[in-house]
Formats: structure tokens, C-alpha cells, sequence
């Protein structure tokens, strides 16, 4: 059982090669919202939400240089903003009404979804794209209805959502990478 799901996992993984100029045009959008003093906010539910919080800790924290401090922050991540919303505007809202009161034009919404089809992550690209901020998409399976509501998007095709997340972490290591390249040339 091991063997296989491990072989199935890093099947799923190489298949990211075939993605490359997907991943580098993930990463240039990402530069161009942080070169004009941009946010990149994440959102994700469940494993999503985690990866989600994981890559705007790289931005705002460091990957692997010292380097300094990018704007990016999850929504959701407050619980009690989170409670909040989901008690008097519906679950369905819980990522888009924080985008609303915070996010700018310059901004980029990254989403991660293994389906493509939460109602919450739809809502978040609505708003966003209503309020002129980037939008990308790090999918699964077909891409879902987030496929059509992202300037970009990258699509693990699998159905499987561990074997999803786990390409997410790559490609979310993989940014991390060129965005940190990105600031050394960008210090002084």
C-alpha cells in the first residue's frame, strides 16, 4: 500500500514538469503585485488553508535567504474575524469579505483548491476580480469553476487530493524560490 500511493505521489509530482512556463508566469504576476507595493493574499480550505498560510509565512518571514519582509497575509486566518463573518454573511464569504475591506487594485489573490469548486474560494475571485487585483489559482483535478475566474492558474491532474496538495507544496517551494531571486536583485 505504501509502495504504491509513494509511487502514485511522485508520479503526480513530475507531472509538474510538464507546467513549467504555468508556474513561471504564477511567479511573475506574483513579482509584478509585489514590485508596485502589492499584497499577496492566499485562501484555502482545510490542507488548502494550510499550504495558504505556509507560502504568505515564506513571503512575509524568509524561504531561505534573509531578505526582507514581503507584504502577504491568509484570510481566514483570524478566527474571530472568521466566525465572524461566517455567522452573519455565510460560510461562502469567509475569504471574500476580508478581500473587500483590505485588498487594493496592486494586489494578487492566490487560491488553492483541490476541487476548483468551493464556494468560498469562488466568492474570493469574484470580489477580487470585481476589485481589479490579480487572481491565481492553484488547482486539482479539471480545474473546476475556478479555472475560468483566474488570470492563472496551474492544474494538478489528479483527483486525489493529497496526491494535489502535495504538487501545491512544490510549486508553492518553487515560487518561494524565484520570488526570493526576484529580491536579490531588487536589494540594495
Amino acid at each position: 500500500m505504501f509502495s504504491e500511493r509513494l509511487e502514485s505521489a511522485v508520479k503526480t509530482i513530475t507531472s509538474l514538469s510538464s507546467q513549467l512556463t504555468a508556474i513561471e508566469q504564477i511567479a511573475d504576476l506574483l513579482i509584478e503585485c509585489l514590485s508596485r507595493g502589492g499584497v499577496v493574499w492566499t485562501a484555502g480550505n482545510g490542507g488548502s488553508a494550510a499550504q495558504a498560510l505556509h507560502f504568505s509565512e515564506e513571503l512575509v518571514g524568509r524561504y531561505r535567504s534573509n531578505r526582507r519582509a514581503l507584504a502577504s497575509a491568509m484570510l481566514g486566518s483570524d478566527p474571530t474575524v472568521l466566525t465572524c463573518i461566517a455567522n452573519d454573511y455565510g460560510f461562502d464569504q469567509i475569504f471574500a469579505r476580508p478581500l473587500q475591506a483590505m485588498a487594493r487594485p496592486e494586489d494578487a489573490l492566490l487560491v488553492l483548491s483541490t476541487s476548483g469548486n468551493s464556494p468560498n474560494i469562488l466568492a474570493a475571485l469574484d470580489a477580487a476580480r470585481s476589485m481589479g487585483c490579480t487572481s491565481i489559482g492553484l488547482l486539482g483535478g479539471s480545474g473546476g469553476n475556478c479555472l475560468e475566474k483566474c488570470d492563472a492558474t496551474l492544474v494538478v491532474p489528479s483527483e486525489d487530493s493529497a496526491f494535489v496538495q502535495d504538487a501545491h507544496q512544490v510549486v508553492i517551494h518553487l515560487l518561494c524560490e524565484a520570488i526570493e531571486t526576484w529580491t536579490a536583485g531588487d536589494e540594495p
